[in-house]
Order: C-alpha cells, then sequence, then structure tokens
C-alpha cells in the first residue's frame, strides 16, 4: 500500500499556519435560507354552560392572542359556528372536527383551552371524530383568587383532570404544560408553546421523513447498521441509490455548466477554500449538483452519504463540504450512510430549527469525567465554528493520498448550550430506541484536526455506561440549542419510541 507524505499539523502547526493568513471573521450567512416550518395549531375552547360564559369568549380570544404573539398559525371555531366559538354539545363537537379535518394538512398540533371547568366529553370527542393523529396540549386559564363569585370563578383547575382522565380512557395522548393553570398571556404559557410547536415539528416531520441513503454503508461500520422496516413502522421511508448511479451522472457534467459554477461559487462564499487545488473544488461542485438534483427527484430532504473510503479512491474528494452546507440549511447529512443518525439530527433540527451535526463520542478530556471530545473529519455545519476553512482529511490522507481528501470543513467548535440525540432501531425488539439530553459546549483549549470541540454533560459517566450496557452507536447528533425535553416529548409520547431522557 502507497503511504503519502502529508505535512503534519502536530501541535496545530498547519491551523496556526492558516489562522495567521486570514483576519478573523464572524461566519457568514448561508447561500440559502435556512429551512423552517410555520406551526399552525387547531384551537379547541372547552365550555361548560353552567359556568360563566363570557369565560369562554374571552378565553378564546386571549389564547388567539397569544398564538399570534408568537407567530403562530390557529384554526378555530368563531363565535357564529358554536355559542362564544367553543365545543360543549355534541353538535359542536362534530363542527369542530370537521374544521380541523378540512385544514389537515395544515394542524401540526391541537390545543385544548379550559377557559372554565370545560365539558371532558365534547373535548374527547372533538379529537376522536377529527382524527388527526397529531400532539395535544392541555392548558387550563388560572383563576383570580380576588374574582371567586359566581360571575367569574373558572374551576379550570380541576376541569383539566377530568379532561385528562377521559382522554386518558380514549387512548388520545397529549402534553401538559409546565404549570397546571396559566393565564394565556403570562411567559410561562408563552414558553410552553414554543416548547409545544417543537413537539410538533418532532413529531409531524418523522412520521413524514423521507431519507436519502446514497451509497452502501463501509464494510467495515456494522455499528451504522439499522432496519428500514422498523423505520416504516413509524412513517419513515429510506430512498437508496447506489453510489455508481451517483459518480455516472458526475461523469455527464462539464465544469463550465451553470449550475456547477453556481455550487462552485455557493461554496467559495461558504467556506475558505485557500489552498484547495480547482480541480478538487470542481469536483465537489459536481457532486453537490447531483446530490441536489436526486434529492428533488427522489423527493427527499435529508441524507446519508457514503464515504471511507469509495468517494475517495474512485472520485477523488471527500462530501464533507456538501453535506455540511446541507446541514447549515437545516437539511442534515449523516456520514458513513447513517441512516439513524441522520434521523437523530433530523429530529433536533425539527425541535431548533437550526442547524446540527454528527459527532464521534471520541476522546475523554483530561481527568474531568464530566467532559469529553466530539469530533467528526468534518461535515460540522459552519454554524458551529466561529472561524472555519476547507482543508483535506488527514486520516483517510495516509492511505489513498492527501490529492484525494480534500473537502473537510476544519475548526474548532464554538462555545454554547447544546443538546443531543441517538437514536437506533432494535431488532430483537422490534423498537426504535435511543436517548436525549442537554450539555454544552466548552471554551476549553484543543488543539487537533477535523472538527472538534469539548462538551460538558452532567453525569456524563452514567450516559456512557448506558450506551456502552445498551450497545448504542459511538456517533451522536447534537445542535446548539436545547431542546432535549421537546424531542423526548415527540418520541416517546407521539411515536412511542423507547428513550431515555439523560439527566
Amino acid at each position: 500500500m502507497r503511504i503519502h507524505q502529508i505535512d503534519s499539523n502536530a501541535g496545530g502547526k498547519l491551523t496556526a499556519k492558516r489562522a495567521a493568513k486570514r483576519a478573523a471573521k464572524p461566519s457568514a450567512a448561508p447561500d440559502r435560507p435556512r429551512q423552517t416550518e410555520r406551526v399552525t395549531f387547531g384551537v379547541l375552547v372547552g365550555n361548560r354552560g353552567f359556568f360563566p360564559g363570557h369565560l369562554a369568549r374571552t378565553g378564546r380570544e386571549e389564547m388567539l392572542r397569544a398564538l399570534e404573539a408568537e407567530g403562530f398559525g390557529s384554526v378555530a371555531l368563531s363565535p357564529t359556528d358554536s355559542v362564544h366559538g367553543a365545543v360543549e354539545s355534541r353538535d359542536e363537537s362534530k363542527a369542530c372536527a370537521a374544521l380541523f379535518r378540512a385544514h389537515r394538512d395544515e394542524i401540526a398540533g391541537i390545543i385544548v383551552t379550559l377557559p372554565n371547568f370545560g365539558d371532558e366529553r365534547a373535548v374527547a370527542e372533538t379529537l376522536r371524530l377529527a382524527g388527526l393523529n397529531v400532539p395535544v396540549l392541555i392548558h387550563a386559564t388560572a383563576d383570580d383568587p380576588s374574582r371567586m363569585g359566581i360571575d367569574a370563578r373558572r374551576d379550570a383547575f380541576c376541569g383539566k383532570m377530568s379532561v385528562c382522565n377521559v382522554l386518558t380512557q380514549y387512548g388520545i395522548p397529549y402534553t401538559l404544560t409546565s404549570v397546571h393553570t396559566q393565564r394565556p398571556e403570562s411567559d410561562g404559557f408563552h414558553a410552553d408553546l414554543r416548547q409545544f410547536a417543537a413537539v410538533c415539528r418532532v413529531a409531524r416531520g418523522l412520521r413524514r421523513a423521507r431519507i436519502g441513503a446514497i451509497g452502501a454503508r463501509p464494510a467495515a461500520f456494522k455499528t451504522v447498521r439499522y432496519s428500514e422496516k422498523i423505520l416504516e413502522a413509524s412513517g419513515i421511508a429510506v430512498e437508496p441509490i447506489d453510489l455508481s448511479e451517483i459518480l455516472g451522472r458526475i461523469q455527464r457534467l462539464t465544469d463550465d455548466e451553470p449550475e456547477v459554477r453556481a455550487k462552485l461559487d455557493a461554496m467559495q462564499d461558504y467556506v475558505s477554500t485557500e489552498g484547495i487545488p480547482a480541480a478538487a473544488l470542481a469536483k465537489m461542485a459536481k457532486l453537490g449538483v447531483v446530490v441536489d438534483r436526486w434529492m428533488k427527484e427522489a423527493d427527499v430532504t435529508v441524507t446519508a452519504i457514503q464515504c471511507w473510503t469509495s468517494l475517495e479512491e474512485f472520485f477523488g474528494v471527500v462530501p464533507c463540504t456538501i453535506m455540511s452546507m446541507m446541514s447549515d440549511m437545516n437539511l442534515p447529512s449523516a456520514c458513513e450512510v447513517d441512516v439513524c443518525g441522520t434521523i437523530s439530527m433530523y429530529a433536533l433540527t425539527l425541535a431548533s430549527q437550526t442547524p446540527s451535526a454528527l459527532l464521534d463520542w471520541n476522546n475523554n478530556y483530561g481527568e474531568d469525567p464530566n467532559k469529553a471530545v466530539c469530533f467528526h473529519c468534518s461535515n460540522l455545519p459552519k454554524a458551529f465554528f466561529d472561524e472555519v476553512h476547507m482543508d483535506y482529511q488527514a486520516i483517510i490522507a495516509g492511505t489513498v493520498g492527501r490529492e484525494n481528501t480534500y473537502g473537510t470543513c476544519v475548526g474548532k467548535v464554538r462555545p454554547s448550550p447544546m443538546s443531543f440525540a441517538r437514536f437506533s432501531t432494535d431488532d430483537r425488539t422490534g423498537r426504535i430506541c435511543g436517548y436525549v439530553g442537554q450539555g454544552r459546549f466548552t471554551d476549553d483549549p484543543l488543539t487537533t484536526f477535523g472538527g472538534a470541540g469539548v462538551v460538558e454533560i452532567p453525569r456524563l459517566q452514567e450516559l456512557l455506561r448506558f450506551i456502552c450496557a445498551n450497545g448504542f452507536e459511538h456517533h451522536v447528533a447534537g445542535t446548539m440549542a436545547t431542546v432535549a425535553d421537546a424531542v423526548h416529548e415527540a418520541t416517546t409520547r407521539y411515536l412511542g419510541w423507547d428513550v431515555l431522557r439523560h439527566a
């Protein structure tokens, strides 16, 4: 096997050399807008006739104002459709359910709001008749102790228990607010709305996810094996394409095609390409064009791509920058055809609407039991770095040659709060399992190659023991936002996955 001479980065010499050549500058905006989703809720207002009806009317108005203030859409009965725009009778339940069904494609979740005690039967019947199978948030408006007379007393505190009881009988899953009763205008409820929107995005997004699997998994990487059939049971489809088809389509492209030139410009706007051969950049641009075209053709939004070492040996670049650009636009792309890794990334991105990355749990960090080094070669999105440049893949270069491994995004992960997640298919039980949690990327010093950062996670040793004892992979997804609770709620309560919420 031919060994190629490569420049050493020991002590960070190459990194320091490159850093000295260019002034530090903040990360630029992505070349295309990041994918985000506006969430629309169905609003079900509960009412019970012998409680003050004006509370149902004003409670509906307060809820709609709260949703509008947060930028969420709403679908609700109007006061001309039912008494106070609320639901109490069987006919009102049917009317509300019909309205929700008519907006099935828009509604990502349903908010049940109880401005007074509400009618638990009407709430449950409406949800059953609508049949949307979306997350449900149960809200109850707080009473004012100074207004407890017959004309202003709500009793939603009690009514919420009755609604939850009947929904449990009906087998309808639901989410609770952080405090038992809240005013719709309160800061606490607005925070709950934002978290519930994240739950809805995760549940909705994963149930209709289409994962593009480009190429076969590396032969030696049995850790990325998975079951398409188990994923399909949760609504997740996998659309494969052989790597030979991708390479064949690339061969049909010329360097001067408009799409190729546009992709090359986008790459050079995205990351510093100083010192990278023009031929390698042209190959990356063609790869990006072909992947973009195929994703549209196959109607997939997230991908897992083969490397290690087919693309390097038979095409002559790594796909990292192209994957980094997709992830930075909230279209996660995982390496080594780790389809479940892509799903883990996608769940975090759906929740946070920010980029996610696939990382290795890679090294201890000194003697601190709650710190570790997370690393990849790297295809990390630019949003993870303060400063990033394109380089060669230092590990693979030793066997396939540096000239065949250009395209990595190299830098140190910036300090930030973070959430992590990993999902896997378990063929022995026929279920999807996983774990989620939160921690932070620190500013601890770290000199290495690729994309890497130091993480600090409470009770990390317990998590590592859980990972090893239950046979989870060394890959973990991360995002720079605190969304573990939303991801856990969506995957366990609404998708039925077996997921640990760490710490």
